[in-house]
């Protein structure tokens, strides 16, 4: 679509390119983390099977892609502050295709390895961070309603493509299954990228949000342009780094507590089909709990919320380990997921509060980057917690107490942030 024609459109006063670039998100997002992402724990016992390769060798590798995913996205965010999200998105659809194609081939340990730390390249350029920043850039009245569409939408990647890939795999193999998500890659995410990614409303002659011109006519005025600070400023705030510890703690919780749950519930009795169903709801929840969060969201504080969403984890895994009968096991599932959810968009949120739109794919990148760390390291850090422990009650204790320690970190957030505003206020 050219730009000639976006801006016809946009005099017509039809619908604002926003939303356009929101619902192409939404399918992409939906997509690439069914794929990259949410497929891979289909694929383990068959690989194991035909290629003798031990478990933890095969998710070694898928923590290496985690690990490089994280290192990879502030010079990530800095491509899309400066050029935006269109051949950045869409070389990396296209590669993760072609990567895709290549594991349903490989039968070398180390071409496997490679395979999945260019996969880590291509999470840094297609999931939820460069979404991420490129809806910041485009809304900022609406940001909470786009950022919900966008995470509604890919909240239900594992509900679609973990079943599918499951029925791929008993019908056709593995191999053929990865050649039919390699081709479904390409088609659902290259052209959309591609098409419909704009970098800034600007591009199109368009304000943020849509709104109308001003009087004189001009289009964007100087008071809408891109307000922010730079990402050095940003690291010399403390309230940065109490939010990059906060938001580590309940990542290296919460990924500990979902990659263990079934192995938990299994262990102390309730029943391998039990157990992966409560799991299952976690999704479900998750993507309640973030329409509920943007409805009712405003009544208070980003930080206030996050906080006791972070609380709210702790009460839940207490559930989990103190009311051992299946209505407990719902509940603590429902609200870990209902949390799990939230968190998502209060961090992309808070960034943009905080530091603007200016310079977000840059803070938010450095901000994913202990974001990433934690995710890569909490299944096998908790795993290790469970052998030396001899057990997961007390793996489960020490999460409940990082989501605590979680809480109170946003309380030394809200602190320098109330002390910088206090000090802007004054100058």
């Amino acid at each position: 679509m050219s730009s000639s024609v976006v801006r016809l459109r946009s005099s017509q006063q039809t619908i604002y390119y926003g939303w356009v670039i929101v619902a192409a998100l939404g399918l992409t997002e939906t997509v690439s983390w069914g794929v990259l992402y949410y497929a891979f724990s289909v694929f383990l016992v068959p690989m194991q099977r035909e290629l003798g390769w031990s478990t933890g060798t095969l998710t070694g590798a898928y923590s290496l892609a985690l690990l490089l995913s994280g290192l990879a996205a502030p010079l990530v965010g800095r491509w899309l502050d400066r050029h935006g999200p269109r051949m950045l998105m869409t070389a990396g659809s296209v590669l993760g295709a072609l990567l895709v194609l290549a594991w349903s081939r490989v039968d070398t340990l180390w071409a496997y390895y490679l395979i999945w730390a260019l996969i880590g390249l291509v999470m840094a350029t297609t999931l939820y961070e460069p979404a991420f920043t490129t809806i910041i850039h485009w809304f900022d009245r609406d940001r909470a309603k786009a950022l919900l569409a966008v995470t509604v939408a890919a909240g239900f990647a594992s509900t679609i493509f973990l079943p599918l890939s499951a029925w791929l795999v008993a019908a056709l193999g593995w191999r053929s299954a990865l050649l039919i998500l390699a081709v479904l890659l390409a088609v659902l995410t290259v052209p959309p990228h591609l098409a419909l990614l704009r970098r800034r409303p600007d591009d199109l002659g368009l304000m943020v949000d849509g709104r109308p011109p001003e009087p004189d006519g001009t289009a964007v005025p100087a008071t809408a342009r891109h307000r922010g600070v730079e990402l050095r400023t940003a690291l010399r705030d403390p309230a940065f780094w109490w939010l990059a510890i906060a938001f580590a703690l309940e990542t290296f919780a919460t990924v500990a507590i979902s990659v263990h749950l079934i192995a938990y519930l299994t262990e102390r009795g309730d029943g391998a089909r039990f157990a992966a169903a409560a799991a299952g709801l976690i999704g479900a929840a998750q993507v309640g709990a973030r329409i509920l969060a943007t409805l009712f969201g405003n009544r208070l504080s980003q930080i206030t919320l996050t906080a006791m969403v972070f609380a709210l984890q702790a009460v839940a895994v207490v559930i989990l380990i103190g009311w051992p009968t299946r209505s407990g096991v719902l509940t603590a599932v429902l609200l870990l997921g209902a949390g799990r959810g939230v968190v998502t968009l209060m961090r992309a949120g808070l960034v943009a509060e905080f530091y603007g739109r200016t310079n977000y794919g840059a803070i938010n990148g450095t901000l994913a980057l202990f974001l990433t760390g934690a995710r890569a390291l909490a299944p096998v850090g908790a795993g290790i917690a469970y052998t030396l422990a001899g057990g997961y009650q007390p793996v489960l204790w020490a999460m409940a107490t990082c989501s605590l320690l979680a809480a109170a970190a946003m309380g030394q957030v809200r602190r320098y942030r109330q002390v910088a505003m206090a000090t802007r206020g004054n100058t």
